[in-house]
Order: structure tokens, then C-alpha cells, then sequence
């Protein structure tokens, strides 16, 4: 691991060679075509974006980005351009047309899986230009997927079964490694906001933990106000069969940590569907002295509210993955409970040197792990922030060390 102030000097390094490659080329800055930002209805989708601007801001300073969305609304955009006011956002055919033109390099950004390879294809055809896969997981790697990533400058898998898919399929791309999720380098923050919602909640700076529910499925059903499908019906019905194994652990641990600690609980959502789910399945059942001292959020947030919020909290745990992520990112202690219907992403907390924070809710042995586990943190937030900050540095090492990979794609021959 890079001391941190060996890393600033690295980081500092980084930027200086490629301005010195540019300069002595004569050539314009490199210009660099981001396609992220894939839905606004979750806070961890959201963050893949300003978690990667962040760190091409930190790591190529010179470089112009421009973001190729799919979708900025519902105050995305505004909370982008706050934080990244010099950002160019491609919002329709002809400016993305224009950016296939006049960058140099496409990176496509973190996600369940090559989300985008459309695009990646449509860039790769029309273009002939370079492009790289930053922190993705493969739930598979079909025929096209694989010759995407092949033509690919780099590969970077956010969790380690999906690397080892990518191997055993062939995939010849010339750097092929494990690279963190995007969300882990987000900065964005609304701390008025999140001081205003905690002092309207009675909630302490440090005298809190988050906790967020889940279900097996996301029901976008609901989310989007349509009609079920047959197949949102089988999730509907995995989810009710379900929904209670997989949050009594978590009433469970709310009410260990209410009756033999001095913190209080911030139930709170990841997407547009959990605050429902926190009341039916976590608050309404809670007993009523554990009900007394937790707060449930009504409301949806967006990233920056949600990170100004976490990083005055205690700690997080439960069924979710980028607000763990969001978390740790500065340094606060973050649980992760998983189940068979996602995808590996949730196995990149063994990765990161976290396996004993990752709890799979299919295994019995796991779910007796959880409570004491949850008091631990409480109880002793030393060693839990230590803990924390100890993945947080193995992290941004990795960051590190993929941007570096990125600015020699970029610098001149």
C-alpha cells in the first residue's frame, strides 16, 4: 500500500507527464468521450459518473471530458454541473456525433455489465479511435461481449469473478485487471441539506447508523408506473416469498444496537422503491421502544445528500452496494448483505479486503454473523473507522494505478 503522502506525489506525477507529453508533442489536450450515467432512480447508478469525473479531474487535469449519458434528469445534471461546472453534457444525435469527431478515446464507465456496448460498438465502427472498459461486472461474456472487450484498451472487472469470467473466456485485451467501481472516487455533497434533515430528525453527527433495505429485485414496475410483465410477475412473487427472510436480520440489528448502544438508525433508500420497503418490512415491525429512536426517510435523495449524510453517520449496513461503496470511499464502515439474485458485484468487498463485512443472506452461518457484527462496529468505532479507512487506502491505490493506465492511452506516441 502507497503511504498517502507518497500517493500525492504520485498523483501529482501522473498529471505533470502528460502535460509535459502534450506539450511536447504540440499538440491540444486530450479529449475524452465518458459514456456513464445509465438511470436516475438509484443513488449508486447516479454516482458512477461524479466518481469518475472526480478522478479523471484528479489524475488527468488536462484532459476535456465529455459526458455521454443516458440519463441526467430529475437534478442529475445540476448536481453534475455544481460539482464539475466545466463539464460538457451530450444531450442529443448531432453533439454526440460531433464528440465521435472530436475526441480521442471513449471510456465506458462502471455498470452491471458492458452496459452500453451499442455504443461501444457504434464508437469502435464509425471512429477506429481507442476506448477502454472502466470497473465493470460481466454477468456473462457472449460472442459480441468478448470481442468489445478484446478490442479494448483495457479491461477493468470491479469484482474478482467477473476478471476471472473475462480470463477464462480468452479475453486478449492488453491489460485485463481488477479495477474499482467508479462510485468509490465520489466527492459530490449537499451538506446543507443532510444538516438540515438531521437536525429536523434529531440525528447526532456520529450517534447514528444507516441502514437500507432491499428486495430481490428491484420493482421498476413500480418505479416506472407500468404494468407487470410476466416476468415482473415472477420477481413480484420471489420478492413477497422472500421479503421477510431477508429483513428480519436487519429489524434484528436495528434493535440490538437501539437497546444496547447510545446510537439511534436512519432507515433510508439506494433507489425510488425502499422507502416503501423500510416502512412495510423494517419500521412498521420494529417494537415500539426500538420504533421510538429510529427514523425512517420518506423521501428519494440524490448522491450528494446521501454522501453528506453518510459521512456524518456511525456507519451502514444492508442489502445494498453503493452506498457501502460511498461509504468506505471516505473512510466510514460499511456492511454489505447479498443474496443469489444479484450479480457478483457484492464479492468485490473480499477484494478489497472487506470479506468479513460481506454477508450473503442465502447462508444461514452469514445471517447469525450479522448482528454481531453490527454491534461490533458500533461498539468499538475505532477499530470499524480503521478498518474502513484501511480498504479506503487499497482502493485508491488501485485508482491510482488505473488512472495511470488510462493517461498512457491517452498520451501522444
Amino acid at each position: 500500500m502507497i503511504p498517502m503522502n507518497r500517493r500525492c506525489l504520485l498523483q501529482a506525477a501522473l498529471g505533470a507527464t502528460l502535460a509535459r507529453s502534450i506539450r511536447a508533442a504540440g499538440q491540444r489536450p486530450p479529449r475524452l468521450l465518458l459514456r456513464s450515467s445509465w438511470q436516475t432512480v438509484n443513488i449508486g447508478d447516479i454516482a458512477h459518473t461524479p466518481g469518475v469525473l472526480r478522478l479523471l479531474e484528479e489524475y488527468l487535469p488536462q484532459a476535456e471530458v465529455r459526458l455521454w449519458p443516458s440519463s441526467v434528469g430529475d437534478g442529475v445534471e445540476e448536481m453534475l454541473h455544481r460539482r464539475f461546472p466545466k463539464l460538457q453534457v451530450l444531450k442529443d444525435t448531432r453533439t454526440v456525433q460531433t464528440a465521435f469527431g472530436e475526441c480521442d478515446f471513449l471510456l465506458h464507465g462502471s455498470g452491471a455489465s458492458l452496459v452500453a456496448a451499442d455504443s461501444v460498438a457504434k464508437w469502435r465502427q464509425e471512429t477506429g479511435k481507442p476506448y477502454g472498459i472502466y470497473g465493470i461486472t460481466l454477468p456473462d461474456v457472449s460472442t459480441r461481449t468478448l470481442d468489445l472487450l478484446n478490442g479494448a484498451r483495457f479491461v477493468f472487472c470491479r469484482d474478482s469473478v467477473s476478471l476471472a469470467l473475462a480470463r477464462s473466456r480468452g479475453c486478449t485485451a492488453p491489460v485485463l485487471a481488477f479495477g474499482p467501481d467508479g462510485a468509490f472516487g465520489v466527492d459530490v455533497r449537499n451538506d446543507d441539506a443532510a444538516k438540515a434533515f438531521l437536525q429536523a430528525n434529531a440525528l447526532e453527527e456520529g450517534r447514528f447508523l444507516c441502514c437500507i433495505p432491499r428486495l430481490r429485485y428491484t420493482p421498476y414496475w413500480l418505479i416506472r408506473n407500468r404494468p407487470r410483465t410476466v416476468q415482473d410477475e415472477q420477481k413480484h412473487a420471489r420478492n413477497e416469498a422472500m421479503k421477510e427472510h431477508d429483513h428480519a436480520p436487519l429489524r434484528e440489528a436495528i434493535s440490538a444496537v437501539i437497546r444496547q448502544t447510545g446510537l439511534k438508525v436512519l432507515l433510508c433508500p439506494e433507489d425510488r422503491s425502499q422507502m416503501a420497503v423500510g416502512k412495510e418490512m423494517i419500521f412498521d415491525r420494529l417494537p415500539d421502544d426500538v420504533r421510538a429512536k429510529v427514523v425512517w426517510r420518506e423521501q428519494y435523495w440524490l448522491t450528494d445528500e446521501a454522501v453528506s449524510t453518510y459521512v456524518r453517520s456511525a456507519g451502514l449496513f444492508g442489502n445494498e452496494m453503493h452506498s457501502p461503496i460511498m461509504c468506505i470511499a471516505h473512510g466510514v464502515p460499511a456492511l454489505v448483505c447479498r443474496f443469489e439474485e444479484q450479480t457478483s458485484k457484492g464479492l468485490m468487498w473480499r477484494d478489497i479486503g472487506l470479506g468479513d463485512w460481506l454477508f450473503d443472506l442465502d447462508q444461514e452461518t452469514d445471517i447469525r454473523r450479522l448482528v454481531p457484527t453490527v454491534l461490533a462496529l458500533a461498539q468499538d468505532p475505532a477499530a470499524a473507522q480503521a478498518k474502513a479507512r484501511r480498504a479506503r487506502d487499497f482502493v485508491r491505490q488501485r485508482q491510482q494505478e488505473t488512472m495511470a493506465v488510462l493517461q498512457r492511452a491517452l498520451s501522444p506516441a
